[in-house]
């Protein structure tokens, strides 16, 4: 994984930090309860990085299922066109040979 797929996930989760932080400093001046909530916080963005990373995960393994699905689903018509070339081949030959038969 890229760290440039993170970055704005990143920069977001120290924001949501660093404004706890000072949101919780400036109105109780009390230092145990903002690490407290800045622990929380510091929590809670890694929670929403993680949930990004995994999205992006089955998003890729959504896509690598598509394509063999696709790749498999090309060579079945690819099969089924075969068999089917064989089949009207044998089939005219049949006629062919009827035909031949009536004639005689």
């Amino acid at each position: 994984m890229d760290i440039q797929e993170f970055i704005v996930d990143i920069i977001l989760a120290i924001v949501l930090i660093i404004s706890t932080l000072v949101l919780v400093l400036r109105i109780w001046q009390d230092l145990v309860l903002a690490v407290a909530a800045t622990l929380m916080m510091a929590a809670l963005g890694g929670l929403f990085l993680s949930l990004g990373a995994k999205i992006r995960n089955l998003d890729k393994s959504v896509i690598a299922r598509e394509r063999t699905m696709r790749m498999n689903l090309d060579e079945l018509n690819m099969l089924v066109c075969n068999k089917c070339d064989t089949m009207i081949s044998e089939v005219h030959q049949i006629v062919g040979e009827l035909s031949r038969r009536v004639y005689r």
